[in-house]
């Protein structure tokens, strides 16, 4: 610094005042410097009790939500809810509402404490077991009557419900349940419980259940409507197009092979016979008792919103509806039949391909409800958590109203879910938007689904039970943003875009009025409000390990600037690479790498007009086999090439580099589909590690 001038040093006492007066009359003019933010902290821990929620004395959730609703309608900051370490065991779903939210510009945020690694969970712990039949190896623990539950984890696996894989050629199926002549299943007569057994069908993409009613006489006869339900349509649980695997299930007989359960909520005794090695007395037991966990939802009037969930586990559901004589009458992705209809009167000998009387069934399809739901919200972010262990779909965002616990569905705006793990689950891992009419074209644009973000993900082992799900499904949304997750470890499709076979565009569809359809829905002629929809930068591979008639990248439905582009899909166990099925449209496809796949792109344009305008440039894959060609309906289909002995172009290796999650490290090395990634204990384990730290079908 230079030495002040003489001049300059005779003057400080007048420089002062001279300042001084400057600054006051600025004062007079410059807007004030507002203060900052002031961020209010509330403590939670799992042993939490009283109402001060500070450090010293944390509250349960419950009265950290009460103190949030106590103070966010004068909100000058953030309200942060810090969870402590530690499992909170929740006896109901916790609900947030319009009442929950951030105000004035500011957000709620439920977080992990520093380095706590806090588990919110619907299941309980058991313990005190004891040996049932030394025998057979078969453990009990009493666990209270009245349990009702389709899932048991064990350190922090799912485990097998007692089942026995039956052969479809020893049944006969009637319009009432099935018949057997083998003696061999004689013993089936004499099953204990037999209202509470079911049968498993898995077809080509759909899983389905249904109940028994009761066996006797080497007859099953079937609860209803579960069972016409399940052979009437498409795929279905006596004629499936691919006839995979045929279970009967939930009796206490069944339990013969190490890893397998069996509870009686009766007594209220659960069965469990070990895997080699574990000692019970050590061995972590879950068993979930809530159907859902969270449901984040206001109304329409008063959505919830500017709400933050960070670095939380989610665990422990068990949802019910196929333990009813609903059954699980599975129709894709989720969605399902439920309710009684006009079936036709020969079942199962019509309708095996469907009829018009299915068709009355199509605008009326259920969703199966999430563990975590999410409608009639905006600005709310999940990141950096875990959603594991979950007995239905993970996340449902937006999905149509039967399918949240709120009872108000859609309406979903502005929602992420970011930087976190979803696996080991028994159906999908996010599925955004609904099916109904509302969904495409709803009576209230409150109800539009829209501006969605699902980025840096790590999803992989899930369709545990309910096998013909996807990773991530969005259906009738406006603008969402699918990028950079790593998907695996699938039983069926990768990432599925749009819903509805093209029966609900403008002007609808030849095939579908041929079918019946349009005598039980308008023909609309106006478009769905599915548009500006984007998979970009994913990894998804090792998809289609069990189900048939899918692939890595699969589209239905018209989808105005839709873009597929920069994935890298890898091993479809001969599948579709990209799949365009019914009545797909405007999809704009480049720069993606297909690798190991069946045929790299294909469309399905049996019966499905008003397909194409499809823009296919720029992709690489290993099968040169499509049937999407330029200038055929519209199409824009050039510099697509195909690789050889793996001289992929500095293009693709490009793509391959970068595909996945952004967070700093090359994408998880592939799995061996018989030893899973990410199958570390739980709850001992679950939430171990946050979620980028693991490494790990189309309806005629």
């Amino acid at each position: 610094m230079q030495s002040p001038s003489p001049a300059t040093a005779t003057r400080p006492v007048l420089t002062g005042i001279v300042a001084a007066a400057l600054a006051a009359a600025f004062a007079l003019v410059a807007p004030a410097t507002p203060a900052l933010a002031a961020t209010t902290t509330l403590y939670a821990s799992p042993s939490g009790t009283g109402t001060a929620c500070t450090s010293a004395q944390p509250c349960s959730l419950p009265a950290a939500q009460a103190a949030v609703r106590s103070q966010n309608s004068a909100m000058a900051g953030d309200i942060v809810v810090e969870l402590a370490d530690g499992v909170y065991r929740q006896t109901s779903p916790l609900r947030f509402t319009a009442a929950d939210s951030g105000n004035n510009g500011y957000t709620v945020k439920w977080q992990a404490a520093a380095g706590a690694r806090p588990v919110i969970s619907g299941a309980r712990a058991v313990t005190g077991w004891s040996q049932a039949d030394p025998g057979k190896n078969i453990w009990r623990a009493d666990v209270g009557t009245g349990i009702e539950t389709r899932q048991l984890y064990v350190n922090g696996a799912l485990a097998t419900r007692a089942r026995t894989q039956l052969n479809r050629a020893d049944f006969t199926a009637t319009g009432t349940g099935m018949r057997f002549t083998s003696s061999a299943l004689n013993y089936l007569n004499n099953l204990a419980g037999q209202n509470r057994i079911e049968l498993e069908s898995i077809g080509s993409f759909t899983d389905r259940y249904v109940r028994v009613q009761s066996i006797g006489g080497n007859f099953i006869t079937m609860q209803q409507p579960s069972w016409n339900n399940n052979i009437f349509g498409y795929d279905v649980f006596t004629t499936p197009h691919r006839a995979g695997p045929l279970y009967i299930e939930n009796a206490y007989e069944f339990l013969d092979s190490p890893g397998e359960w069996y509870i009686n909520p009766g007594t209220g005794v659960l069965y469990y016979i070990p895997l080699t090695g574990q000692n019970m007395s050590t061995t972590n037991v879950e068993l979930p008792v809530l159907q859902s966990l969270v449901n984040v939802g206001g109304t329409y009037d008063a959505p919830a919103h500017d709400i933050t969930f960070s670095g939380i586990t989610f665990t422990g559901t068990s949802w019910l509806g196929p333990s009813s004589n609903q059954g699980f009458a599975d129709q894709q992705t989720g969605a399902y039949i439920a309710g009684n209809w006009n079936w036709p009167g020969d079942l199962p000998k019509s309708c095996q391909e469907g009829c018009q009387q299915f068709e009355a069934t199509r605008p009326n399809w259920y969703q199966m409800p999430a563990a975590v739901q999410v409608s009639a919200a905006r600005n709310v972010t999940f990141t950096d958590s875990q959603f594991v262990n979950l007995g239905q779909t993970a996340i449902g965002i937006g999905n149509d109203a039967n399918a949240h616990a709120s009872g108000v569905g859609l309406g979903a705006s502005d929602i992420t879910v970011t930087r976190s793990e979803i696996a080991r689950s028994s159906a999908g891992g996010i599925v955004v938007g609904g099916v109904r009419a509302d969904a495409h074209h709803p009576t209230d644009q409150r109800m539009v689904n829209r501006n969605i973000t699902v980025t840096d993900n790590r999803i992989h082992d899930l369709g545990l039970d309910y096998r013909g799900v996807v990773s991530v499904l969005t259906t009738y949304v406006t603008t969402t943003d699918v990028s950079h997750n790593e998907v695996y470890n699938m039983p069926y499709t990768g990432m599925s875009i749009g819903y509805g076979w093209g029966a609900n565009e403008p002007g609808g569809s030849t095939q579908y009025a041929n079918r019946g359809l349009y005598n039980y829905q308008p023909r609309y002629t106006t478009p769905t409000t599915a548009s500006g929809n984007k998979l970009v930068g994913n990894y998804v591979h090792d998809v289609m390990q069990q189900m048939t008639d899918g692939g890595c990248i699969y589209t239905l439905s018209w989808n105005p600037n839709a873009l597929i582009s920069d994935n890298h899909c890898l091993r479809t166990n001969g599948w579709f690479g990209l799949y365009f099925d019914e009545g797909s449209k405007y999809y704009t496809v480049r720069n993606n790498v297909f690798s190991n796949t069946g045929t790299w792109a294909t469309a399905n344009y049996w019966g499905g007009e008003n397909m194409g305008n499809f823009t296919v440039t720029g992709n690489w894959s290993t099968n040169g086999s499509t049937n999407i060609t330029n200038g055929d309906r519209g199409n824009v289909v050039n510099n697509n090439v195909t690789v050889t002995n793996g001289n992929w172009p500095s293009g693709a290796q490009a793509v391959m580099a970068s595909a996945g999650p952004r967070n700093g490290t090359s994408p998880s090395p592939s799995p061996s589909p018989s030893s899973p990634s990410g199958s570390t204990s739980a709850l001992k384990g679950v939430g171990s590690g946050r979620c980028l730290d693991v490494n790990g079908a189309s309806q005629a």
